[in-house]
């Protein structure tokens, strides 16, 4: 039996930071065995088919790979197409009137509480708003996650300590539900 998985890059291809191609990421999954590799945009998406593994073991092993491979660390989560349907479908935000700039996911590598987030008065951000979900943070940050105030106090270390956090904007969410899709 085959899944197909979404891997979620942290941290490459953005600014002036580290720098991975996605076609040598394409040779990377292949070279493990992996079908169907294909990348979504330049910022760490890829989408392959997998007959071994589960999520967190798939993570481990790309992680491990691309460190060998390209000489750094890479923070990676991988997700199915049922979890990452799952999430879109719960969204707690009115997507279908929002502009996908507008409308954000970020990603857990485990179960995130309330508690993680009491220092954060949401009042004194307004009108930005965020949702948790399963493993999954929801942001409406209606001038865009970089002029987000609150998208800087969400990610900073104290609040994300121990667990690895990436963030997708609403039109990525979709497009990764679509190529892991049947």
């Amino acid at each position: 039996m085959t899944t197909t998985y979404a891997a979620l890059l942290r941290g490459i291809n953005v600014g002036g930071g580290r720098k991975l191609p996605m076609a040598d990421l394409r040779t990377l999954l292949a070279g493990l065995g992996h079908t169907g590799v294909r990348t979504y945009l330049q910022s760490g998406q890829a989408v392959f088919t997998a007959a071994h593994g589960d999520e967190e073991s798939l993570a481990e092993e790309l992680t491990r790979e691309i460190g060998k491979r390209f000489g750094f660390p890479v923070d990676v989560l991988v997700r199915d197409h049922a979890y990452l349907r799952a999430v879109a479908e719960a969204c707690p935000f009115p997507a279908a009137g929002l502009e996908g700039r507008q409308l954000h996911v970020t990603y857990f590598s485990a179960p995130v509480g309330p508690e993680r987030f009491a220092e954060i008065d949401q009042s004194a951000y307004l009108p930005e708003e965020f949702r948790l979900g399963d493993r999954a943070l929801y942001l409406y940050a209606p001038d865009g996650l970089g002029r987000s105030r609150l998208a800087e106090a969400l990610s900073r270390p104290r609040v994300n300590k121990g667990v690895i956090a990436t963030t997708r904007n609403w039109n990525t969410v979709g497009k990764l539900v679509e190529l892991t899709g049947p």
